[in-house]
């Protein structure tokens, strides 16, 4: 039977400590083998070790770094078996060997101890925090000198002692700088924390051995001290705790998160380290008088001083990123912006001003939360930063708005805009989101234009862009007129049109291009407002889709559809990108079918490109066609490279754009497009609707080319419900 993990925990941990106080008690007890029990529990110590911090890497988002520790583990028990076998045969290279062995030990852990921190810091936080371990490490230098390398280098000849001695000591401070980097790096956030055993462990080792190293040099035998002997077998067994409680203990998270940032606390230890530096100044001053000993103390100082100087100006740089900068991106903000396009015009140099606004963003926010909000912001970022040119300013000026500053920009800036919209997508719960932008750009035209003037124009252009369609980019023409109190306008009125019974619906037969017969028809929306008379629905659906009254009118809509549907036919309505956001879509779709007494098969919901890319209209598009609902793609080819969705998501037809019919011909050239999604529509068992056909040539041609269904003046114009019936004869679609 296995043991549960909160079982192997305390056996595990306690097997440790049982083999530390085994031995501290045998070493009480034998004197004279005292050093040999010390050096036996440390191996089997450090073979627990070595095992468990290999398992603690399979959990920790920090692989390399444990395994790291674990290569110290190994390190040590191999330094410690070719010493001993030194130690009996009088081997000088065995000696060597494990020596070299033993200093490798400190080397690994230290490394493992700051690659686990420096992996989470960039920039100048990473040199930041490379300053505040060199004034710690500076700090343990002074003390060490006076202790240990002075007397050494006074006292004793140069040879395989002094070299260990130095080595040793050397390997001490690698352990402080261990320590200090998990501490300083934040990671030991409580007492109970996994990680707080091995950096006690950590601190326990390297002051035991310290003090082992001043008598050393002092002429003293350390190796035969209970205290010190027990003191590295205790820190051994801290260390050895850690790599178990992550591997073997409790399922918490906490042990799988990366660290987010240094605590509050360090940024005090570098200034205690630099107090420690001045007061082992001032007693040295007062009790000894030895160049030689002043000289390592001053180096040490001036070390401590300079990285905390140095620590001081990453400091202030830092403040002065808060103001030019945004917290969130890590982009400029405003007045980062502003400074930019001041320098530039100072040197009265051309460039173009980009401003960027996040299609949908409000939605995707509402829908997952602030954070994933959040997350979208700083993918958008990224894909700005990789899109420019390191001369260029990336910025955020707002909360779903962004800014470029192109200086120099000529016609790269299309390019540039053609590259942002290349559609960078993030992952929101189990959805991959698309990152859709609307962008106006804003050229510079003379010497006296104003950051005030550059942002107008832009803005100006990206109002334009979202008119004309979301994810798009435009120019400013000086013949852009500013419509949004029109629109604001119109919006208004649009709540209430259906209300004051001003829209109605038309329909648009499709016929069987091979007989002529009536199949079923497309469902089209019409505003007559009792001001400005007829509004074509490219001006006002976009509206209503920013209002959100697209959803009532849309349900309205699709009432009056089936509602007017002759017997025998299908009837095909326009579903907007605003509706399948709605969770209540396919409920309230169903009710109206069973309102009107109609069969789902009679129904076919048409979709832009748009919504078929956007994974989060997945499952209610395969909720619809579950229930018998068709799924027709509307103006195929016209928007966004959607091939790769169409074997993926529920789809059954495909429209080819009128655009695409107006070209046909009679050759090759003309019919290639239309040609290739009738192609691409048989390979994937999709029937095919031809929209705008308006003369008997471009019927033939398609029915040539396998396109058997169509649409448009050829067949009849958009007619009100009694005339659709009339001309609707045709059995089953």
């Amino acid at each position: 039977m296995s043991r549960s993990p909160g079982r192997v925990l305390p056996i595990a941990a306690c097997a440790v400590v049982l083999v530390a106080i085994v031995g501290v008690t045998a070493a009480v007890l034998d004197v004279e083998g005292r050093r040999a029990i010390f050096s036996a529990t440390l191996l089997v110590l450090d073979a627990v070790g070595a095992v468990y911090f290999f398992r603690a890497a399979r959990r920790s988002p920090y692989p390399s770094s444990w395994r790291l520790a674990g290569l110290s583990r190994i390190a040590s028990i191999t330094a410690g078996v070719t010493l001993a076998i030194s130690s009996v045969t009088d081997a000088e290279a065995l000696w060597w060997v494990g020596t070299g062995l033993r200093m490798l030990m400190f080397g690994l852990i230290s490394a493992g101890a700051v690659i686990s921190r420096m992996v989470d810091l960039s920039g100048r936080r990473r040199y930041a925090f490379g300053a505040e371990l060199l004034t710690v490490l500076a700090s343990g230098f002074m003390l060490t000198w006076y202790f240990a390398l002075d007397p050494l280098i006074e006292n004793w000849e140069p040879g395989p002692l002094w070299v260990a001695t130095i080595g040793f000591t050397i390997g001490d401070l690698l352990m402080l700088v261990s320590a200090s980097a998990l501490l300083l790096g934040g990671a030991v956030p409580r007492i109970t924390h996994p990680v707080t055993p091995l950096v006690f462990g950590m601190l326990l080792y390297l002051v035991t051995d310290a003090i082992w190293s001043a008598l050393a040099v002092r002429g003293l035998h350390p190796e035969s001290s209970l205290v010190l002997g027990g003191g590295i077998v205790l820190a051994t067994a801290l260390i050895t705790l850690s790599p178990i409680l992550i591997s073997t203990g409790s399922r918490s998270p906490v042990v799988r998160q990366r660290l987010t940032g240094q605590p509050a606390w360090s940024a005090r230890l570098p200034l205690l380290a630099l107090v420690f530096g001045g007061g082992l100044m001032l007693i040295v001053t007062v009790r000894e008088d030895n160049i030689l000993l002043w000289g390592g103390l001053v180096l040490g100082l001036i070390v401590m001083t300079t990285s905390i100087m140095l620590r001081q100006v990453i400091s202030l740089r830092d403040s002065r990123d808060l103001i030019v900068s945004d917290v969130l991106t890590g982009l400029a903000n405003r007045t980062g912006l502003d400074n930019a396009i001041t320098r530039s015009l100072r040197r009265h140099e051309h460039g173009t001003l980009m401003l960027i606004d996040l299609d949908g963003f409000k939605l995707v926010n509402d829908a997952y939360g602030h954070p994933a909000g959040d997350h979208m912001l700083t993918t958008f970022a990224h894909h700005l930063r990789a899109s420019v040119r390191h001369t260029d300013t990336c910025a955020r000026i707002g909360g779903d708005e962004f800014a470029i500053w192109l200086p120099d920009a000529t016609d790269d800036t299309h390019t540039i805009a053609e590259r942002l919209l290349q559609t960078p997508t993030v992952a929101l719960d189990d959805d991959t989101v698309p990152i859709r932008a609307s962008i106006g750009l804003a050229p510079t035209t003379d010497a006296d234009d104003t950051i005030k003037d550059l942002m107008r124009r832009a803005d100006l252009a990206m109002y334009h862009a979202k008119r004309a369609g979301t994810h798009s980019w435009t120019t400013y023409d000086p013949a852009m007129t500013d419509r949004r109190a029109e629109d604001a306008a119109l919006t208004e009125d649009l709540q209430h049109a259906l209300d004051r019974d001003e829209l109605h619906v038309l329909y648009q037969p499709i016929v069987d291009i091979t007989t002529g017969r009536t199949l079923g028809a497309e469902a089209l929306l019409r505003w007559e407002h009792p001001a400005r008379g007829f509004i074509s629905p490219v001006r006002f659906i976009p509206l209503a889709e920013r209002s959100g009254a697209i959803a009532r009118i849309g349900l309205w809509v699709l009432e009056q559809a089936l509602t007017a549907r002759p017997s025998g036919s299908y009837m095909s309505v326009n579903l907007s990108p605003r509706q399948l956001q709605d969770p209540t879509l396919v409920h309230d779709v169903l009710a109206v079918l069973h309102r009107t007494a109609t069969a789902p098969s009679r129904l076919v919901l048409e979709i832009t490109e748009s919504a078929l890319v956007d994974a989060t209209h997945a499952p209610t598009l395969q909720a619809l066609r579950e229930h018998g609902i068709r799924v027709a793609i509307d103006d195929f080819g016209t928007g966004y490279s959607s091939l790769q969705y169409l074997t993926r998501l529920p789809v059954d037809i495909l429209k080819i754009d009128r655009a695409f019919v107006a070209e046909l011909n009679g050759t090759p050239e003309g019919r290639a497009i239309a040609e290739a999604v009738i192609r691409l529509a048989q390979v994937l068992h999709l029937t095919t609707i031809a929209e705008g056909i308006e003369t008997p040539d471009q019927a033939l041609e398609l029915q040539t080319l396998g396109c058997t269904r169509g649409q448009g003046y050829l067949y009849a114009k958009p007619l009100p419900a009694h005339a659709l019936t009339e001309v609707s004869t045709a059995p089953d679609a």
